[in-house]
């Protein structure tokens, strides 16, 4: 990135090299968290893990990532510090170390707990650097960087496949040289977030924040939505993300690694139905992407559990456009209501969405154990039918201008 690139990033002018990178990092980031649910069936079965304590797992990952998440985007919003973003990939660097190594149950919920922490920073702030790049196309800025990280999720469950699975847990530890590339870009990005912010306090009129068009009540209430939205979301990605390959091995009897290549495909659709939602709700509105895209996807997932091996393969990666679509709207759409609480705002949303998907994954674990893995799919297919309550969002930008 050229040390003036960041004149580019006003009002008509994107800085697309800046949400590359951004996009890049939140790629690798994401690749190095997603490789935690794609090993579960490895540590299942090396240290005896019953699906309660896989879900444990995954709720110590999503709450450390979480419960500090709206923290660092207030901070973020008080006080941005351009570097935070590096720092916060060594302490990812220093989990996936542990876990490579870990002996025990308590080591791998500190690693994991070590890399909810990295994620934790990671989310608010680069929200922001994403916003500041956006030139204005805050929608498409916002699925350029969710766009990597869903490609990232995606490529875990095929990199644990070719790498982890036939070598074993001690193959986790080269994924720290993603971890290490990682830190060099966010130094690059913090170099360019610097003199953005220096720049912005030189000119007071670009500074100038926007004023809510809501009241404090009606703005309440469109959150509250927008948390039970991103509840019925996330809840049923984690049925997906943790418990799609048991299901595949439970009901067809498919190998691990062919299992891990069946969520590969519905994590790859995932990753490329997350850039239409961002375009989609700067031209036609964020209210209509999301309604679409959260209850459109309940015919499909009404009828994964009950189809054969070929069809349910089909009907996961239908479902994983559909629904993948809806957070870069959600996320976008918050902001636009507290412009001037962009970090605080995406803080606590990307924290709903890894510490639901925590509690979704430790709940499913839990029911999974009680009753058996297809019970837990035919429950979670009803939850994208919350999406009905969408029509009760303001509409916000009822008429947009096409970009």
């Amino acid at each position: 990135m050229k040390n003036n690139e960041f004149h580019r990033a006003t009002k008509h002018h994107t800085a697309y090299s800046v949400l590359l990178a951004i996009g890049f990092a939140h790629l690798l980031n994401d690749m190095m968290q997603s490789v935690i649910p794609a090993v579960y069936p490895l540590l299942k079965e090396k240290f005896g893990f019953t699906f309660a304590q896989i879900g444990v797992i995954t709720l110590v990952f999503q709450l450390a990532s979480s419960l500090l998440q709206p923290v660092a985007g207030r901070l973020a919003d008080k006080r941005p510090r351009p570097y935070s973003l590096a720092i916060g990939m060594c302490f990812t660097l220093a989990g996936l170390l542990t876990i490579a190594a870990a002996s025990s149950l308590g080591w791998i919920l500190t690693a994991v707990g070590l890399i909810g922490c990295g994620s934790s920073v990671f989310h608010p702030e680069s929200s922001r650097v994403a916003q500041i790049a956006s030139g204005g196309r805050k929608g498409l800025a916002q699925s350029i960087f969710q766009v990597g990280g869903n490609a990232g999720s995606a490529m875990g469950p095929l990199l644990a496949a070719l790498v982890v699975i036939p070598f074993g847990q001690g193959a986790i530890g080269w994924f720290a040289l993603a971890a290490l590339l990682a830190i060099f870009i966010l130094v690059r990005i913090g170099n360019w977030y610097r003199q953005q912010l220096y720049f912005a306090s030189r000119n007071h009129a670009a500074a100038t924040k926007e004023t809510p068009r809501l009241s404090k009540r009606t703005v309440r209430t469109a959150l509250l939505i927008l948390g039970i939205l991103v509840f019925s979301k996330y809840f049923y990605i984690a049925s997906m993300t943790n418990y799609f390959t048991f299901f595949l091995m439970d009901k067809f009897a498919m190998t691990v690694q062919g299992a891990q290549y069946a969520l590969f495909a519905f994590l790859a659709a995932s990753a490329a139905g997350t850039f239409l939602g961002g375009p989609l709700g700067d031209r036609i509105g964020r209210k209509y992407v999301i309604w679409v895209s959260i209850l459109g996807a309940a015919p499909f997932t009404l009828l994964l559990p009950y189809v054969g091996q070929t069809a349910t393969i089909l009907l996961s990666v239908i479902i994983g456009l559909i629904i993948s679509s809806a957070f870069s709207a959600i996320l976008v759409y918050a902001t636009d209501m507290m412009p001037d609480k962009v970090g605080m705002i995406a803080g606590v949303f990307f924290g709903l969405m890894f510490g639901l998907g925590g509690l979704g994954s430790a709940f499913f674990g839990w029911l999974a154990d009680k009753t058996s893995v297809r019970f837990i799919f035919q429950i979670s297919t009803l939850l994208p039918l919350l999406g009905a309550i969408t029509g009760f969002l303001p509409n916000i930008d009822p008429k947009r201008k096409e970009l």
